[in-house]
């Protein structure tokens, strides 16, 4: 009887060994977002846009050259940002163009693709490119605008969390809508 105990025993243990362990994927959490609404600017700012109920404007601090100012929209529940650059153009709008361009596609070492759009408002004088950057990258969405004289801006948006895009997707995706409404209402002051 014992020995049959044992053998039972031993049976079980072996053949509980045979089952195959398959790893669960990484889980995230899930993000609610508010209801989309839009409110004009009324910072004094030589531009205006609509921006969302749940963004504000910071401005950000530090020596900047003559006739540039720089503000951030942040979203804080998401830990967003869109940097904002706003130049007095001189005689080098190109210079500008260009660098926007080099700091959209310094992104291409991380980026599975970076697609551009351009922008044409006639009525408001607005001109520009928008880059949509795919990809684990730092930033999924870069533009500039300008009135292709003397006014340029250049806006950069950033998640601040680590590019890991599984996770930061649908910010990203909730998100960039509301950038390109930004873009959509833009107009010079």
């Amino acid at each position: 009887m014992k020995k049959l105990t044992f053998i039972l025993i031993l049976y079980l243990f072996f053949s509980a060994c045979n089952e195959t362990h398959i790893p669960k994927p990484r889980g995230y959490f899930r993000i609610s977002f508010p209801e989309k609404s839009f409110h004009e600017t009324s910072e004094k700012l030589p531009y205006s846009f609509e921006l969302a109920d749940y963004s504000k404007i910071e401005y950000k601090q530090g020596k900047h050259a003559e006739g540039e100012e720089w503000v951030n929209v942040v979203t804080p529940a998401n830990k967003a940002d869109l940097h904002l650059t706003y130049l007095k153009v001189d005689g080098d709008l190109n210079h500008h163009i260009e660098e926007s361009r080099k700091l959209a596609y310094d992104h291409s070492i991380k980026a599975d693709a970076i697609n551009e759009r351009l922008y044409i408002n006639p009525k408001e004088h607005v001109y520009g490119t928008i880059y949509y950057i795919e990809g684990n990258a730092a930033s999924p969405l870069q533009f500039y605008l300008t009135d292709s004289t003397s006014r340029f801006l250049r806006g950069a948006f950033y998640i601040r969390e680590i590019p890991n895009i599984d996770s930061i997707q649908p910010v990203i995706d909730f998100l960039e809508p509301d950038v390109i409404h930004l873009i959509e209402t833009f107009k010079w002051e």
